[in-house]
């Protein structure tokens, strides 16, 4: 099992087929489950005393319910508030936890359907922090250690009666009901940025009044994930969006798991089917993965007359542009009762925080914006604590996120969410400029990024997404899917791998640098290493031995700008090694030729071990 702060995971299959969809988890599966419920719970309970209170949910992996009836049996036992919600997305399940005291989610996210895991929380509305979760892990380690550990587990599943398991499946339909409540109310407040009710309801008002002179039709592949017993139909239909959802039968799950663009495509036939059929208004579709915490994005190309797959990376960066602008119109254009932003003109730190391998554009976007943008290491528990930190230091961090692997985290929220991706697109491309009563023109958020970005010049009035997609800086960047980004890497101490691989970059760098110059223009680099919310820069001198956190190589031109990096860290959810590149402009041959050389330098420095 791997113990990671982003959740525990394994192949819960009884067969241990990663790739297995049966139910059955088998014995000691179930004698895991066990043990992983009672170290949750001493934790809750030692929290909040004997009456805490726990919500409990899945993603819609066959596994699930075994797994589910093993911690709802050991929870049960110990006394601990049992709100059961059967199927549910992870932001639902988290948005419903700030009204009790913590969560247990059983899911493996986007790894294959024979995986599956557990994912903790209190009632801020993300995971554990990392040390709470390293501590938790180490107790869990313990239990698994001990002597009579089998024995032990046994008895905790026996303690329950069946009397209070079948009374709380029998509030489970009451729970889910309050959990759908609680998770429309709270998105409602992190698309509108305010908290105020009747702001919320002037704002989406004047949304769906603006969707009746710039209609929208969103496909989704729900590929049989949690969210197909979410929020998502009804909630865009009362806005006036034709939502056009297919595999919606939550369980039947019918294609790879992961929301990349090998997988988008279906949804990019339906998009394309849809159009030819005469449906003009479909320019959106979106995949959630099985938690449906991410959905990456399909669009409608003018230009080329069909669907297409949007790159993860892609998919953050209009995030963040649409939210920064959001921001920026929301001063002139919403009372400011409940808003969740300070003026900028009043409050001047405003910042970004994402992993180490986001693109650079993020970069490019936030200078635009007057924004910092600060980096933690891959894992979306780091990156919301580090937007924590930034906001305890007096900044305003309205979205953050992963670019690495799409989707985007808007505050209040503190996990991604599909429904925050699609509707920052929604307000990007339906808030248009208009002309205010007193004759004054109000800029709607694109025309917003091209004032901020020097590009006044690309804003038409009838403008697309294509439009806006042109106008993002553009930059070359490997994907996570990409048969490259991955790796098996022999060596077990990944310190020592670091060391080994500063040993051959330095002998290469002193070898090909020239080379590098004349090719590249590359004349200098930095190494940043990154552990949770740390990121620093480390001379070449300094050891590069940062455990298990990620390194990443910034090169520079002879005028000290970026050009690129090479990035690296070993996965804490799968057990391969993760690489990337990242390089200014339209350069997928330097990009393909900077990888390989990562991937060399890697391999000579897992021989030298």
């Amino acid at each position: 099992m791997i113990l990671s702060a982003s959740g525990w995971r394994k192949v819960f299959a009884e067969s241990g087929d990663g790739e297995d969809n049966s139910p059955d988890i088998g014995y000691e599966n179930a004698l895991l489950c066990a043990l992983i419920a009672e170290t949750f719970a001493e934790y809750i309970k030692g929290r909040r005393g004997e009456k805490a209170s726990v919500v409990v949910g899945m993603d819609s992996r066959p596994t699930g319910n075994q797994i589910a009836d093993a911690v709802l049996r050991v929870l049960s036992a110990m006394d601990i508030a049992v709100h059961y919600i059967g199927i549910a997305s992870a932001p639902e399940i988290m948005a419903y936890a700030r009204s009790l005291d913590g969560f247990i989610y059983i899911s493996a996210s986007h790894n294959p359907i024979g995986y599956n895991g557990i994912k903790f929380g209190l009632n801020d509305g993300g995971v554990l922090p990392a040390d709470v979760e390293s501590m938790l892990a180490e107790n869990f380690k313990k239990k698994c250690a001990m002597e009579d550990a089998e024995e032990y587990a046994e008895e905790l599943l026996s303690k329950a009666s069946d009397g209070d398991l079948t009374l709380i499946f029998t509030l489970g339909d009451r729970y889910k009901k309050d959990s759908l409540w609680a998770y429309e109310t709270f998105i409602r407040t992190v698309i509108s940025g305010t908290t105020d009710g009747r702001t919320q309801d002037q704002f989406f008002s004047d949304l769906k009044a603006s969707m009746k002179d710039s209609p929208i039709a969103i496909v989704a592949d729900m590929n049989g994930s949690a969210r197909c017993a979410s929020i998502d139909s009804r909630f865009m239909e009362d806005l006036g969006i034709e939502f056009l959802p297919f595999n919606n039968e939550a369980g039947k799950i019918h294609h790879a798991i992961i929301p990349e663009p090998e997988n988008l495509v279906f949804c990019a036939d339906v998009m394309d089917d849809l159009r030819k059929d005469g449906n003009e208004n479909v320019l959106l579709g979106y995949m959630p993965d099985c938690d449906g915490d991410r959905g990456n994005i399909v669009y409608w190309d003018q230009k080329k007359q069909k669907a297409i797959p949007l790159p993860a990376q892609v998919v953050f960066a209009l995030s963040v542009l649409s939210e920064s602008a959001f921001e920026i119109w929301q001063q002139t254009n919403m009372p400011r009762k409940g808003l969740l932003w300070k003026a900028i003109s009043h409050y001047g730190k405003h910042a970004v925080a994402v992993n180490g391998p986001t693109s650079m554009r993020i970069d490019e976007i936030c200078s635009s914006f007057g924004r910092e943008v600060f980096r933690a290491e891959v894992g979306e528990a780091n990156v919301v604590n580090l937007a924590r930190e930034k906001r305890d230091e007096g900044y305003q961090v309205r979205i953050f996120g992963e670019g690495s692997n799409g989707g985007n985290i808007t505050y209040p929220s503190a996990v991604r969410d599909p429904l925050a991706t699609v509707f920052a697109l929604v307000k990007l491309l339906v808030i248009k400029d208009k002309v205010n009563e007193d004759g004054t023109l109000s800029k709607g958020l694109f025309h917003i990024w091209c004032e901020k970005s020097d590009q006044e010049f690309r804003y038409k009035d009838d403008f697309t997404l294509q439009d806006v997609l042109d106008s993002l800086p553009l930059y070359t960047t490997t994907g996570v899917s990409d048969e490259l980004a991955s790796l098996k890497v022999k060596t077990e101490d990944k310190g020592l791998f670091k060391e080994n691989f500063q040993k051959v970059y330095l002998a290469e760098w002193e070898q090909h640098r020239e080379e590098m110059d004349a090719i590249y223009g590359i004349r200098s680099y930095k190494t940043i290493l990154t552990n949770g919310t740390n990121e620093r820069y480390v001379s070449p001198d300094e050891s590069w031995n940062n455990g298990n956190g990620g390194l990443k190589i910034m090169f520079y031109n002879e005028r000290n700008r970026p050009y690129g990096y090479i990035w690296m860290r070993p996965s804490g959810t799968e057990p391969v090694f993760r690489i990337l590149c990242d390089i200014r402009g339209d350069e997928f041959a330097a990009e393909r030729s900077m990888l390989r050389w990562e991937t060399s330098m890697i391999k000579k420095a897992d021989e030298m071990s």
